[in-house]
């Protein structure tokens, strides 16, 4: 399962769902983002398996138009506005290495959408780790031993789908953001 989170509102944008973590689910899953997505600045956090950079680059790439007397396919040009950001963590005789990574996009922007988005802090995963926890704890089948297993793909994209409905409409997501009324 990937999931994708919209930081700044803690909301879940979304998930896919494959029997392996490879290229086609995150592929799956950076074009589900970038179909949400509007060409304004946006940053984007990934972990450190390699997919998820080629994915999110794929993803978020236009192609260029040829001029005149040009021959061939039209070049892709990556959106201006993405930064891609991301952190590795390797465990080495016991101690944990995190890495952290600007792959797209100037360390001024990533900083100053760190601080649109998070308020302060570094280049990080934990928000998507903390929602990956939520939906293992509440599905079953996702848990580390279990009794209950996911017979067919679709059980689980339905629970998938119940889990995020009620993380995102039926529970507080920041204690800062007030309605006016």
């Amino acid at each position: 399962m990937a999931l994708a989170i919209w930081v700044p509102t803690r909301l879940w944008m979304g998930g896919v769902i494959s029997p392996k973590r490879d290229l086609d689910l995150i592929q799956a899953l950076a074009d589900k983002v970038r179909k949400m997505a509007l060409c304004r600045p946006l940053l984007l956090a990934v972990d450190g398996l390699v997919s998820y950079v080629s994915a999110f680059r794929n993803a978020f790439r236009s192609k260029f138009p040829r001029q005149a007397g040009e021959t061939g396919r039209c070049k892709m040009v990556a959106w201006q506005a993405i930064a891609i950001v991301q952190v590795v963590k390797q465990r080495v005789e016991g101690i944990l290495n995190v890495e952290r990574r600007i792959v797209q996009g100037a360390k001024d922007r990533v900083e100053h959408l760190i601080q649109t988005t998070q308020g302060k802090g570094v280049i990080n995963t934990a928000f998507i780790e903390r929602l990956n926890a939520t939906f293992r704890q509440r599905i079953d089948p996702l848990t580390r031993r279990t009794r209950t297993l996911a017979q067919r793909a679709e059980t689980l994209l339905a629970g998938m789908y119940i889990v995020g409905c009620f993380y995102n409409f039926s529970r507080r997501h920041r204690d800062d953001v007030r309605l006016s009324s």
